[in-house]
Parts: structure tokens; sequence; C-alpha cells
């Protein structure tokens, strides 16, 4: 009974924050985040308290038992178990800071169906070149690479706060991803060089990148942000005159930096480039004056550069 007590709570640490996300209609990237830091925490509960519990045992994926029928689970709670604090750590860093705002692109349901295609493109490169191996294979590496190789993919010029090469500061994603990936592709041929091997399934990481990137634009296509070579950046015209803002019109004081944003946009937002960048600004600073929701700035099906309201278009697509 003990066994089946510790497993239900490993289903309801892992699935809980799901359920509350799709409940309240938040982050399903944060509510991963959360789902794999409390796996880690029972982990590591586990441990401290010294039960007789082995999760690895029968959760994690070993590729010479992996395509019998029995175990077929294992290709995805896999995911869920980390070998250790910076294991887990590793792949949050990338969930939270590249997660969100790829999720805000794509939508919650596109984020998840390519977060776990990600995975499972990582999995299946690992059981692939490693078919005799008896070694437990476990984390949401594959998956973290695999939002890499999407926003890759789909949005390659946008820039994320990340930390890299010893600075934290606003990269832009292809930076970003031909870093982490070119560091995976060096250790793995330069261990290989050696002759010798890591613990670190290096090319899960390189197959869930490579497994996402490859199938993310069709998915990524029909979401709310047209791909970034779809829509003119250069051109200028026809763009919507600015007119009056929706602060103003609902007759609620507006935040001064709110303020101050919206004249340096109605004086300078002639230009395209510069109505992007105060667009882009008023995104991070101001809410939806309906809803209260944060803003996201891009363009619409139409090209034209706005802010909408993140939980519904219909409350703010402005200008």
């Amino acid at each position: 009974m003990g066994d089946y007590f510790l497993l239900g709570l490993l289903l309801l640490f892992a699935i809980g924050p799901y359920i509350y996300s799709i409940k309240m209609e938040v982050s399903v990237a944060l509510a991963t985040v959360l789902s794999l830091l409390l796996v880690s925490f029972w982990q590591e509960a586990i441990r401290v308290f010294g039960l007789n519990f082995q999760p690895f045992d029968f959760l994690s994926l070993i590729p010479l038992i992996a395509f019998e029928p029995s175990v077929a689970h294992r290709w995805i709670t896999a995911a869920w178990l980390h070998s250790g604090w910076l294991h887990v750590l590793s792949n949050i860093l990338v969930i939270a800071l590249l997660g969100v705002p790829l999720e805000q692109k794509l939508g919650a349901k596109r984020w998840l169906a390519i977060y776990f295609l990600g995975l499972l493109s990582g999995n299946i490169a690992w059981v692939l070149t490693h078919a005799e191996d008896p070694t437990r294979c476990v984390g949401a590496s594959g998956a973290a690479f695999g939002l890499l190789g999407a926003y890759m993919a789909c949005w390659p010029r946008d820039e994320v706060e990340f930390p890299l090469l010893f600075l934290i500061r606003a990269w832009p994603v292809w930076v970003i991803c031909m870093v982490r990936l070119g560091l995976e592709v060096f250790i793995m041929y330069d261990v290989s060089d050696h002759g010798g091997e890591t613990k670190i399934a290096h090319l899960a990481h390189v197959g869930g990148f490579f497994g996402a990137y490859l199938v993310s634009r069709p998915i990524a296509r029909s979401g709310p942000v047209p791909l970034e070579d779809e829509f003119e950046e250069d051109v200028a015209e026809g763009m919507p005159s600015i007119g009056p803002d929706p602060w103003s019109s609902v007759g609620s004081d507006t935040p001064v930096e709110v303020s101050r944003i919206l004249g340096r946009l109605r004086d300078e937002g002639d230009e395209l480039e510069t109505r992007r960048a105060w667009l882009e600004e008023l995104a991070d600073h101001a809410t939806c004056p309906e809803c209260g929701a944060s803003l996201i700035a891009g363009p619409d099906r139409l090209n034209r550069y706005q802010v909408t309201c993140s939980d519904d278009r219909k409350h703010l697509s402005w200008p």
C-alpha cells in the first residue's frame, strides 16, 4: 500500500500543475516548471527519509527493453525523473526563460505538442543509437532542447533574456541555439574521439532539438503569431494610425510610465522599426484595460504590428 501511495503522490505532483494551468488559464510552460520541481522534491524526500521505493526501476527509459509493450509508459515518465538538482535546474532554466515567450507565440496546446514531440524525438534518437544499452535514461532535456529547436525554426531573431557566455542579457534566439547546440555536438564528438563516454545523453539533446525543429513550423503556422519570414518587416506603408489609446478611452488613470511610452509612440511611431520598439516596450509595462491581463506585441494576420491582450484578442488589439 505504501508504494501505491508514493506513486499516487508522484502522479499528483506531475499532473496537478497542468490541471491548475488549464482550469485557471495560466502558463502551461510555468506549469511544466512547477511539475518538474515538485517531482524532484518528491525524489529528494524519498532519498532523505530512506523510503524503500525506487521510481527509477519502473519509470526510467532503458534502451534495451524500450520497445516492449509493457514498458511503453517509460517513453514519457522518464522525463519527470532527474539524476540530480543540477540536471533538473538546467532543464527548468530553458523551459522557463525560452518556453514562456514561445508559449505566448504558439498558444498552450501547440506548445505542449512541441514539448512532447521534442521529448519523444530525443528519446528515439537515444534508443536507436543505444539499442543494446541497459543503462537507465531520465530527464526532460530532449523536450527542453525541442523548445530551442522550435524557437529557432519559427522566430530565430527574437531576443530573449538568457544566461550565456557568462553574461545575462537579451540574446537573439539563434545565438542561444547555436551556442547550446554547438556545445552539445562538440562534447559529444570530443568524448567519442578520445574513446570515452559521459553520463549525459547528448545525442538525446540533439535529437530533441532537430525533431522539434522539423515539425514546429507547420504546427506554429496555425497559431496567433505569424512566422518570422511570413510578414514584411521593412515596409511601413499601410500602418494603421495610432489614434486614441485604449487606456484613455476607458477613462481610467493611465500609469505614468505607460503615458510616457504612449507619448513617445505618437511622436516617433511613423517608422515601422520605431513603432515596433515602442509597442514592445508598452507590452512590457501595460496591462489590458479591460481584464488586466498581460499584453503581447506582434504582427496580426494582416501583418500589422500590434499589442494584444494575452487572454482574449477581442479585449485589445491596438492600434
